[in-house]
């Protein structure tokens, strides 16, 4: 190539790779491969989304207050500490813009989120990879892993694709023996599923810190994935920097709107949440009886391993595949005897069992 060239660490970038979307079945195919919500998005942010239609000549709100304000009244935070974006993974990269450079280290946890890895590499960055214990981040690991280069350290609580939690004392003790200097990323893309009482997502943590941020998303609980809606929450400095960075108008009209009346439908969001616990329940007795090593979830997805050197993860996937059902299969990650599955419907989790069940048995 005799054009421009770009920077070696762009050159080496991996593409972040999505679940499945088609199977290899002539009925439409059953999607439990990206953590999408069963239920979908609340009616209220529907109506909503349709009602603007009318205005999308319009720019939309470029520090859309409405809805930082409703995430404000949600969370009894700040608003001006919100920053929002183009899903959580927008406010990640905007992380490794502001506080990397060339050469710095990112920690993350081993069979955490691969958009870490790869919003680190977008700027120079080295990503560092910190072995987890039991599928679980790992906080004495993670705190031998900080050296002189470490910049930021990502955290996914509760962690995609393990499932698995960090109780608030083990945040607060990472947090604790870190420099200042680092920024502590706290990913809680799934906290609208969990209830453990020993849980944080982060908001009391910023509240006292100068190095931490939060990151949530709507695309989960809310089920306004195809409008990419997320948010962070930090103190005033990290909030106003990110704020300098961002696009302008980087979040529509629409996805403003849907989110903000999404926060305001209390009674869909208890309805949401309470079909994941009961399901989410359900699948993991379900796969155990059949003998699978399931990964305990605090999400609104299971992981599970085949240990029956006869029914591989591999064999299974393609056996759902031919009946039109698609879960995450991992080819690398260390999962490659792992499926991961997405709480369905009451009809898709029966029908997933039953087929696991067929697969297992025959």
């Amino acid at each position: 190539m005799n054009g421009p060239k770009t920077h070696s660490w762009i050159e080496k970038l991996d593409v972040y790779v999505t679940g499945k979307s088609k199977a290899k079945s002539e009925k439409p195919p059953v999607k439990l491969s990206a953590n999408e919500s069963a239920l979908g998005p609340s009616p209220r942010a529907i109506a909503a989304y349709k009602n603007v239609a009318e205005e999308l000549h319009r720019y939309p709100d470029p520090s859309y207050q409405e809805l930082r304000q409703a995430l404000a009244h949600k969370h009894n935070i700040d608003k001006d500490r919100i920053v929002c974006g183009v899903g959580s993974d927008e406010i990640l990269k905007l992380v490794c813009r502001a506080y990397l450079k060339p050469g710095d280290e990112a920690l993350f946890v081993a069979h955490s989120f691969s958009m870490y890895p790869i919003a680190v590499t977008s700027v120079g960055g080295v990503p560092i990879e910190v072995k987890d214990v039991d599928y679980t981040a790992n906080v004495d690991n993670i705190l031998n892993a900080v050296c002189e280069k470490t910049k930021i350290i990502f955290i996914a609580n509760p962690n995609n694709p393990t499932g698995t939690y960090l109780p608030n004392s083990e945040i607060e003790r990472l947090w604790q023996n870190i420099p200042d200097s680092i920024l502590l990323v706290l990913d809680a893309a799934y906290a609208e599923f969990i209830e453990e009482e020993d849980y944080d997502a982060g908001i009391k943590l910023v509240e006292k810190s100068d190095n931490v941020i939060m990151t949530r998303t709507f695309s989960k609980l809310y089920g306004l994935a195809a409008l990419r809606l997320g948010w962070g929450y930090a103190c005033k400095e990290i909030s106003e920097t990110l704020d300098k960075i961002r696009d302008p108008f980087n979040v529509p009209s629409s996805a403003q709107i849907a989110g903000k009346e999404a926060l305001n439908d209390i009674e869909f969001e208890k309805l949401a949440f309470g079909h994941n616990k009961k399901w989410r329940n359900w699948l993991m007795s379900e796969l155990n009886t059949l003998g699978l090593n399931v990964i305990p979830s605090q999400t609104n997805f299971i992981l599970f391993e085949f240990q029956d050197r006869d029914k591989t993860a591999s064999a299974a996937n393609e056996f759902l595949l031919r009946h039109g059902y698609i879960l995450r299969y991992y080819s690398s990650q260390g999962l490659e005897n792992f499926l991961r599955l997405t709480v369905g419907t009451k009809a898709e989790n029966k029908e997933v069992i039953k087929l696991l069940k067929e697969f297992m048995e025959n």
